[in-house]
C-alpha cells in the first residue's frame, strides 16, 4: 500500500517530501546539539563558579587572617584546582604591593600600572575584565567597614572557547551528514527517473527507425508513468495507422485484381454461352442414327453441358459476390421464410435420407431482404447436407431463439465437422473444403448478414458435426410487446 503510495506521488510532490524530510531531521540534530552543549556549558560554568567561589574565600582568608600570609597554602590550592580553572591568586595591600601570590615571583613586588587600572575600574563598578585568553576579576575584601585591600584573580578562558569550538564543527558535521543524505537521495531518485527516461529516448529512436513493436512498461503513476502510457499510446496509434495504410493497400489491390477479375468473368460468360447453343446444335444435327452411339453422344454431350453449366454457375456466383449488395428491406414472418426454405429442400433431404427436426422457440417479424436472406439459409442447408454426405447420422436441426435484442436462426447438423486449422479460414473468400468448390458461400452469407446489421456465428467439431447461427437484430417494436 505505501509502495502504490510512494508511485502515485508526482515529482514536484517527492521533492518537496525530500527537502522537509531533509529540514526535518537538520533540525532535529541541531536542536539535540544545542541541548547537549546547553547541558555542557551549564556544567563547566557550574565548576568555574565553584572555584572562583573557593579561590575568592582562601583571599579573604588571607587577607583577613592575623600573622604573615602563607603561600604555600596558596600555591598548594591552586594545583588543587582544576588545571583550565584559575589560573593565580594575589592579594594585594592597601598600600599597592603584592603582599601574597600563587606566583612566589610576585611578591613583595608592587603592582603595576595595570593592575592599577583594573583596581580602579572595579571600584567604579566593573570588577571583571578581558584580558587575552584570561579573565582578571577585582574584588575588594571589606571588614566591619574596613578595606583590607584586593584579591586579584586570574580567570583561564580555554575551557569555554574550546567548548563553543566543539560544539561548532559539531553542527558543521550535523549539516554536512545530513546534506549527504540529501545528496544520496537525490541520486538515487535521479537514477530511477533517468532509466525510464532513456528507455523512453531508446524506444522513440527505434520508433524512429521504423519499428513500431515497443511497448515500455508502467512502472508508476507519476510523470515518468504518464510519460511511458503516453509514448505505449502513441506507438499503438502509428499501429493502427500503419494498419489502416496496409488495409488500404492491399483493399486498392484487390480493387484492382477483383475489377479485372470481372471484366474476365465477363468474357468468360459470353464463350459459354455460346458452347452451350453450339452443343445444342451439334446434338440436333449429328445426332448418330443407332442406338448405341446415339446413346454414348447423348452422354458425352450432357456431360460436356453440365460442366459448362457448372463453370457458368461458378462465374455468376463471383459476379453475384463481387456485386454491391443493395437490399430491398421488407418485414416478413420468420416461420413463414423459413417454411418457403424447407419446402424447397425437402425432397433432397428425403432422397439423401436426411431428417430435419424443427424447433421454432420464438415466431415474431424481422426485417429482412427476403431473396437474400432465403439464399443465406439455403447456402448453410446446402453445406449441411454435404457435410452428411458420408455419416451414418443424418439430422439437421433447425432452430429459432431470442437472445435481448436479437434474432438467431441456428442451423445444426450431424456431419463431418471442420478441423480446427481450417475452423479460423472458415470465411475467408475462396477458401472451401468441397472439392469443386468456388469458396464463396459462406463470405457471401456473411456479407449479407452484415449488411443486414447481423452476423454469423460458425462453431465445428471434427466428427461431431457443425452449427452455423445467423444473428438479426429485432425490430424495435417487437422487442417491446415481448417484454410487455
Amino acid at each position: 500500500m505505501v509502495e502504490k503510495f510512494s508511485f502515485s506521488l508526482s515529482l514536484n510532490k517527492k521533492l518537496i517530501i525530500i527537502m522537509l524530510f531533509l529540514s526535518f531531521i537538520l533540525i532535529s540534530v541541531l536542536l539535540l546539539l544545542y541541548s547537549q552543549s546547553e547541558r555542557t556549558l551549564f556544567k563547566e560554568l557550574e565548576r568555574q563558579t565553584i572555584e572562583l567561589t573557593k579561590a575568592i574565600q582562601i583571599g579573604v582568608e588571607e587577607v583577613t587572617a592575623s600573622g604573615s600570609t602563607d603561600e604555600a597554602r596558596l600555591s598548594k590550592y591552586l594545583k588543587e584546582l582544576n588545571a583550565k580553572g584559575v589560573k593565580e591568586i594575589s592579594i594585594i595591600s592597601n598600600a599597592d604591593e603584592i603582599v601574597a601570590s600563587s606566583n612566589p615571583l610576585k611578591i613583595g613586588q608592587p603592582i603595576t600600572h595595570k593592575r592599577k587600572e583594573l583596581i580602579i575600574k572595579a571600584e567604579l563598578g566593573e570588577p571583571v575584565s578581558e584580558e587575552g585568553s584570561t579573565y582578571n576579576v577585582i574584588v575588594p575584601v571589606v571588614a566591619e567597614n574596613t578595606q583590607y585591600g584586593y584579591i586579584h584573580l586570574k580567570i583561564n578562558k580555554d575551557d569555554f572557547s574550546q567548548l563553543l569550538k566543539i560544539n561548532a564543527l559539531k553542527r558543521i558535521t550535523a549539516t554536512l551528514f545530513v546534506f549527504g543524505i540529501g545528496i544520496v537521495m537525490a541520486l538515487i531518485l535521479s537514477k530511477k527517473y533517468t532509466q525510464p527516461i532513456k528507455e523512453v529516448v531508446d524506444a522513440a529512436m527505434r520508433v524512429a527507425a521504423g519499428d513500431l513493436n515497443q511497448h515500455i512498461p508502467i512502472k508508476s503513476r507519476d510523470e515518468i508513468g504518464q510519460l511511458s502510457e503516453s509514448f505505449n499510446f502513441m506507438v499503438q496509434k502509428l499501429q493502427q495507422s500503419r494498419m489502416l495504410e496496409d488495409k488500404l493497400r492491399e483493399a486498392e489491390h484487390f480493387s484492382g485484381l477483383g475489377h479485372l477479375s470481372r471484366n474476365m468473368a465477363h468474357e468468360i460468360r459470353n464463350p459459354l454461352n455460346f458452347i452451350s447453343l453450339s452443343i445444342d446444335h451439334i446434338g440436333e444435327k449429328y445426332l448418330p442414327e443407332d442406338e448405341e452411339n446415339k446413346k454414348k453422344f447423348s452422354n458425352l454431350l450432357s456431360g460436356i453441358k453440365q460442366e459448362v453449366h457448372r463453370l457458368n454457375k461458378l462465374v455468376n456466383d463471383f459476379l453475384d459476390y463481387s456485386r454491391p449488395i443493395k437490399l430491398n428491406i421488407r418485414r416478413v414472418k420468420a416461420l413463414e421464410l423459413l417454411e418457403d426454405v424447407i419446402s424447397l429442400i425437402w425432397a433432397k433431404a428425403e432422397a439423401d435420407g436426411i431428417s430435419i427436426v424443427k424447433d421454432y422457440s420464438v415466431d415474431i417479424e424481422i426485417n429482412v431482404d427476403i431473396d437474400l436472406f432465403k439464399s443465406c439459409v439455403l447456402n448453410v442447408i446446402s453445406n449441411a447436407f454435404h457435410a452428411m454426405e458420408k455419416t451414418q447420422k443424418k439430422e439437421l436441426l433447425v432452430k429459432t431463439e431470442m437472445d435481448s435484442k436479437w434474432f438467431i436462426l441456428s442451423i445444426k447438423d450431424s456431419g463431418i465437422g471442420v478441423s480446427q486449422e481450417n475452423l479460423s479460414r472458415i470465411f475467408e473468400p475462396f477458401f472451401s473444403t468441397k472439392q469443386n468448390g468456388l469458396g464463396l458461400g459462406l463470405p457471401m452469407t456473411m456479407r449479407v448478414m452484415e449488411e443486414h446489421g447481423g452476423k454469423v456465428e460458425f462453431y465445428s467439431s471434427e466428427g461431431k458435426g457443425s452449427e452455423v447461427r445467423l444473428i438479426l437484430p429485432l425490430i424495435i417494436e417487437e422487442v417491446s410487446s415481448l417484454c410487455l
